[in-house]
């Protein structure tokens, strides 16, 4: 699911890991070519926001989800970057897909947490005020206290919001955290979907 800053080519290349591992993988862009331009001063956020609701996301992937199922696929997993990471938490609450990672959310609540059916992981960064690590602590707190439905939060350090998608190339310690987040986000698909 996107994030709302334009980094396709990362996410598209994330994506190709996940596919070299073996799964089948469907990379929709919900935000129709128009992603969030930080630059303009004529579409601060709010407005942004107000065109690119999550809940038409939301709408948007249960139709993807109903297409991979008519073709027989039985066990979906969904990633979410940013403003993405909300609708892969709707489609884990309604327990539409099998697994979901969840990487440097966005406007995601304790309440969605709350409803969360299907194991997901919860990759976050230290410095993050979009999802601040106490945040991220109580939505384990939460995860933790259903053991119906397992779950992995992880906090990297000296990390930024937006840091697995959004970093300098020829930066080591960015290109490690961000290569250590996809592994994971690997790892739980790897575990959960078959």
């Amino acid at each position: 699911m996107d994030e709302i800053v334009d980094s396709t080519g990362v996410i598209l290349w994330s994506c190709d890991k996940v596919a070299a591992a073996g799964f089948y993988v469907v990379v929709p862009d919900f935000l129709y070519g128009d992603p969030y331009v930080p630059e303009s001063s004529d579409r601060p956020i709010p407005v942004w926001l107000k065109e690119h609701g999550v809940d038409k996301g939301f709408e948007d992937a249960k139709i993807i989800i109903d297409a991979l199922k008519s073709k027989g696929v039985s066990s979906i997993g969904a990633a979410g970057f940013c403003w993405g990471a909300k609708i892969v938490v709707e489609l884990a609450k309604d327990a539409l897909i099998q697994a979901a990672v969840m990487l440097h959310p966005s406007f995601v609540t304790l309440d969605d947490i709350k409803s969360v059916k299907v194991p997901i992981a919860i990759l976050g960064a230290e410095i993050d005020h979009m999802s601040p690590p106490a945040l991220l602590k109580q939505f384990e707190e939460i995860l933790s206290a259903k053991p119906e439905v397992d779950c992995n939060v992880k906090i990297f350090p000296k990390c930024a919001h937006g840091w697995t998608v959004r970093y300098n190339v020829d930066d080591p310690i960015a290109v490690s955290c961000a290569d250590e987040a996809h592994q994971n986000m690997l790892e739980w698909f790897a575990k959960y979907i078959n």
